[in-house]
């Protein structure tokens, strides 16, 4: 397989997936994750980590060899190389500690199935070389670790009044039990939603008006 594409690495080859093709702000991708797994910030940053690392090495694997796999069987071929991943990071996860193991439970082997990883392999490391495929792929990854804690360290205080499993307002707090249900994760995500579009907006309203300004 050709790599048609300039190969040449830039700031923006790393930073698009934390801002403008951020994976679940923008692109909406691994939605399952980002709502099941981010009642508390521990759960969702083990969560965007272990995903990070699959999409990292995913990225090197299809990046290497995809010139040698058949076009045929490129997508069943990187699922093949994904769920290699996802197995090692399972079995680590599970050795490190069994409560985090059980407390992200069938979400773990669900990475195999994200959206995101699989749509970089196709879409991004199968057409560039493997350096400008790992930059990328960090940034991604970060960004889509990033939106998770975002979820995570503001339900797991408000439901908790805890992060990272340290109390924050003593035994008076009173908590939100809304946010560590199913239905805090939307409301959470919606306004982090809402807040991600009104800064893209006022950002554009910001450089259309300086350009008007510039041009006057």
């Amino acid at each position: 397989m050709s790599r048609p594409r300039d190969n040449t690495i830039t700031m923006e080859t790393f930073t698009e997936g934390l801002w403008k093709e951020n994976p679940v702000f923008v692109m909406l991708l691994g939605m399952c994750p980002v709502l099941a797994v981010t009642n508390s910030a521990i759960n969702a940053l083990a969560m965007g980590l272990a995903t990070m690392f699959v999409l990292l090495a995913s990225s090197i694997m299809v990046s290497m060899f995809s010139r040698y796999i058949p076009k045929q069987v490129r997508i069943a071929t990187y699922i093949v190389i994904i769920a290699t991943f996802v197995t090692i990071v399972d079995y680590v996860i599970q050795a490190i500690s069994l409560d985090l193991y059980n407390a992200l439970g069938a979400f773990i082997q669900l990475i195999v199935a994200n959206c995101m990883i699989l749509g970089r392999a196709e879409a991004y490391a199968s057409k560039y070389k493997p350096l400008k495929a790992i930059v990328n792929g960090l940034g991604m990854g970060l960004g889509f670790t990033l939106a998770l804690l975002s979820l995570g360290v503001v339900r797991e205080i408000l439901g908790a009044g805890s992060l990272f499993g340290i109390s924050l307002f003593g035994d008076q707090f009173q908590p939100w039990v809304v946010m560590v249900l199913p239905a805090g994760g939307f409301l959470v995500l919606g306004t982090w939603l809402l807040l991600f579009d009104w800064i893209k907006q006022r950002q554009i309203v910001l450089e259309t008006g300086g350009k008007e300004t510039h041009a006057r």
